[in-house]
């Protein structure tokens, strides 16, 4: 048996030689110097009921002093340097961690474009390899197998991560979800992408709720744990029936965070004084957190006196902004006859505060709001904020809490008296097909008007006349929409309701919840599509466009009352269909309905 000659021991790992050892590496090792930093954070986070992930091994020597000394339950490595893999492997081999240590030959890939390889850079001294190719070094370009993160981080459930991968950290946590990791120790690269750069990594360390342990972190590595009041509440979504408990919470100096990046699920919203979440703060959608929990931002705070109410996310597209950015206003009416200074609110996305549209005017005075709003970006500090709990939404919640029906049925639309026909067709035929269509829709508006329906634009009118119409008509058909949203705050049981399906999507089911919850009549859902067309260019339900099938249409709505027998309406022609849409659609692989 050949003995393997051993260059080097550090912390109780045997490095055996290779030929990337040189003398000067070799006393570094020795000292436990060569990469020192990194190994001190990491045994002093490292707990034995840990799955770590090292991202970026080198010569092996890091993941395997972490197994002998710290003795997690598991270690997985990647390492992209092909040349390297033998050696980790042979000192693995002589430290006995062939079964404790997992040792991969590929390049993980947060972001969701992953190729199935990447080409890495190699130089002469494996220090400095890279993802990255500096011009000023002279490098060998390999091709390297690419491993999804999201995948790993599922399978494996690390809880602790290791990095140092030579630049790469900056493109990886743009868009790495670090759900379920506890701690962090990542070594930046400044002089790969700048101190920018390095700026850039903290920051979304930060924002993901890591806070950097000063005691065992430099200026270029870090050691940082997540928080543990942001993993202390395991709160369940809002239900109709209550929200959160207790209802309504006061936090004084609570912490307000706008978004700093425009995912839909970010760190964002409300922390207490302590640093503690505050997941009642937090917008749900369907069972999906969308302010996730944040540390205390360490960059300058407003300061923002006096007591205010948390609006929430205010959004800037109607439908969700109707929705979502409605949903903690029901707490005025139950403060006890106490006036707060405002309402706060955090934008939707990462930018400033902009300008208020009309229709979110025409929404807070339609409610009898007249309180000042203030949009908070990046972050305040609220001398006293009142927090109530999500009363409405998507998802289950679509169908309201008891408190916050009561708010809109008291408050929305109050003084504004009924005036407009009896039958109304709540149309999208103006919105054009960037916001979702129906084909054809100008057909069934003809024939619905002949029977006297009003056809009516909502994005035409201002908030007191779409109030108005949606009081005085007695049977609403719509192309299915956010306009149905606005009118559920003020149906009642005696009015008819037919919802004509455009899409295949759960927004529909949401739209019939509120409808149902909030009127006290059962919604008549008019599903007729013959095919759904779908964009080229996104997948999302809410651009794609129904085709509906005319005649069967035209029988649903005698059978149910809305119009009257008369003769049978005109099917589509495929040569009509297919120039109104233009050729932005894809041909559809099925058919909805019988022809």
């Amino acid at each position: 048996m050949t003995q393997i000659a051993i260059a080097a021991e550090c912390k109780g790992v045997r490095v055996p030689a290779s030929p990337f050892l040189t003398e000067t590496r070799i006393r570094r090792i020795e000292e436990a110097r060569y990469e020192g930093e990194e190994i001190a954070g990491a045994l002093a986070i490292v707990q034995r009921d840990d799955r770590v992930l090292e991202m970026g091994a080198g010569l092996g020597i890091v993941g395997a002093v972490i197994a002998v000394n710290a003795r997690p339950a598991a270690v997985l490595s990647f390492e992209a340097n092909p040349d390297l893999v033998p050696h980790i492997k042979a000192l693995h081999q002589e430290n006995g961690l062939q079964n404790k240590v997992e040792l991969r030959n590929q390049v993980l890939i947060s972001a969701p474009d992953r190729p199935e390889t990447v080409t890495f850079y190699l130089r002469n001294s494996f220090l400095g390899s890279s993802l990255i190719d500096q011009s000023s070094r002279r490098t060998r370009p390999v091709e390297v197998p690419t491993a999804s993160f999201a995948e790993v981080r599922k399978a494996f459930r690390p809880t602790v991560l290791i990095m140092d991968i030579e630049g790469g950290e900056l493109d990886f946590l743009t868009h790495a979800d670090l759900a379920g990791i506890r701690a962090v120790v990542i070594e930046f690269h400044p002089d790969v992408y700048g101190i920018d750069g390095a700026k850039t990594c903290k920051d979304r360390l930060r924002q993901l709720g890591f806070r950097k342990q000063v005691e065992h972190s430099t200026r270029f590595v870090w050691t940082c744990v997540r928080a543990p009041a942001l993993a202390s509440k395991q709160t369940p979504p809002p239900s109709p029936q209550s929200g959160f408990a207790p209802q309504i919470q006061v936090h004084e100096q609570a912490v307000v965070l706008a978004p700093c990046e425009n995912s839909l699920a970010v760190p964002s919203g409300v922390i207490s004084v302590s640093g503690e979440d505050v997941p009642e703060a937090a917008l749900w959608r369907n069972k999906r957190r969308l302010n996730l929990p944040f540390s205390l931002p360490e960059d300058e705070i407003e300061e923002l006196p006096g007591t205010w109410l948390w609006g929430g996310t205010l959004w800037q597209y109607f439908a969700h902004f109707i929705v979502e950015s409605s949903c903690r206003l029901w707490g005025l009416d139950h403060l006890n006859g106490e006036k707060p200074d405002g309402i706060v609110f955090i934008p939707r996305r990462h930018r400033g505060a902009q300008e208020f549209a009309s229709f979110q005017t025409g929404f807070f005075e339609a409610l009898g709001v007249d309180l000042p709003i203030h949009v908070v970006h990046p972050a305040a500090r609220v001398e006293r904020l009142i927090v109530p709990n999500q009363g409405f939404g998507l998802g289950e919640i679509s169908a309201g809490t008891p408190a916050f029906r009561n708010f809109m049925h008291r408050r929305f639309g109050e003084g504004i008296a009924a005036d407009g026909p009896e039958n109304l067709y709540i149309s999208r035929s103006r919105l054009g097909p960037k916001r979702g269509a129906l084909v054809g829709e100008a057909r069934i508006e003809q024939e619905l008007a002949a029977q006297g329906y009003e056809i009516f634009h909502p994005e035409r009118h201002d908030m007191p006349t779409q109030i108005a119409r949606y009081k005085a008509a007695r049977r609403i058909l719509a192309s299915e929409g956010s306009a149905l949203h606005l009118f559920g705050f003020v149906g009642r049981a005696d009015q008819r309701v037919g919802v004509i399906t455009r899409r295949k999507s759960m927004a529909t089911q949401h739209i019939l919840s509120q409808l149902r919850s909030f009127t006290g009549a059962e919604p008549v859902l008019l599903d007729t599509l013959r095919r759904v067309w779908q964009h080229k260019e996104t997948p999302r339900a809410r651009l794609s466009t129904g085709e509906p099938d005319l005649p069967k249409l035209q029988h649903a709505l005698v059978r149910e009352g809305f119009i009257q027998p008369g003769p049978i309406w005109e099917p589509l022609a495929e040569a009509d269909v297919l120039h109104e849409l233009g050729d932005q659609y894809t041909t559809p692989p099925t058919h909805l309905a019988a022809e």
